[in-house]
């Protein structure tokens, strides 16, 4: 049998970029973190080490920065879509280009009680994304969020569950729950009101994790994922990865105190990994 090159890509990833919008006395900030790939007709350069048609990495880092400048960034997805059609409309060999494009959220410092025109502090953990892929025959656009960190004191239960003869696990009906959500949709088409859209989006996974009466951390996924699509017609499909970040109630009873689920060891691993992807039919 013969050895042939499969799939390949490469591309800049990580590409630090901080874009201060400076038009008047009150600046604006886009803080991202952008990653490219390229496919294309770059067999020759794995195979025999031609780079004739590799545009590189280095090149592809500085349209990143180019284009902060000159297209500027209204939304991530839209600075996304700029930049993979560049690679694909106006570089040869490139047959495909994804871009992926995360965000660092900032909020405007508050002085004297009132926000301050070019000093913010960061918001978060948790981080806005978007992927963007583009080939000669159209688009798809991706959004979603990471390290959403969300915790409920109550709400949340955990019984019957299957046993068998390693389980040690109780069953409970008063729980924390708390996970470190990744969100990622996709949508129909390319033109939507990305801000709007990912800001409902958000707010409609908070709701429901603390809303829904949790049987378990999968039905919390469930009744997530459902919402964001039933508001939203322009999202196809929605992807939930939840850590779940344990906390285990401290047996007090050794020093003489009851502890009615009110002091919680919190353990960083291992951790249970719930997953799903909601889609229409």
């Amino acid at each position: 049998m013969g050895i042939v090159l499969g799939n390949d890509r490469y591309g800049k990833a990580e590409n630090r970029l901080v874009r201060i919008v400076r038009d008047g006395a009150r600046h604006e900030i886009r803080d991202l973190t952008v990653t490219t790939a390229l496919r294309g007709d770059f067999a020759a350069a794995y195979l025999v080490g031609d780079q004739a048609k590799v545009l590189p990495t280095d090149s592809q880092k500085n349209t990143c920065y180019a284009f902060a400048k000159s297209h500027g960034i209204p939304t991530i997805e839209g600075y996304a879509l700029a930049l993979a059609r560049h690679f694909v409309d106006d570089v040869e060999p490139v047959h495909e280009a994804t871009v992926g494009v995360d965000e660092l959220a900032w909020e405007r410092a508050v002085v004297d009680g009132q926000e301050h025109d070019h000093t913010w502090t960061r918001r978060g953990p948790e981080v806005r994304t978007a992927e963007v892929v583009v080939t000669a025959e159209g688009a798809t656009v991706q959004a979603g969020i990471k390290d959403l960190v969300l915790l409920k004191s109550t709400g949340s239960e955990f019984a019957g569950f299957l046993v068998d003869e390693y389980t040690t696990l109780p069953e409970t009906h008063d729980r924390i729950m708390a996970t470190s959500l990744v969100a990622t949709w996709r949508y129909a088409g390319v033109d939507h009101d990305w801000d709007r859209i990912w800001a409902d989006v958000r707010r409609l996974l908070v709701d429901r994790f603390a809303q829904v009466h949790s049987l378990a951390l999968q039905q919390t996924l469930w009744e997530m994922g459902r919402a964001a699509l039933e508001a939203h017609d322009a999202i196809v499909e929605i992807r939930l990865a939840a850590p779940n970040k344990h906390h285990f109630v401290v047996d007090l009873a050794p020093f003489g105190l009851e502890n009615p689920n009110e002091v919680f060891y919190a353990a960083d691993r291992p951790y249970g990994l719930i997953e799903a992807t909601v889609v229409r039919e």
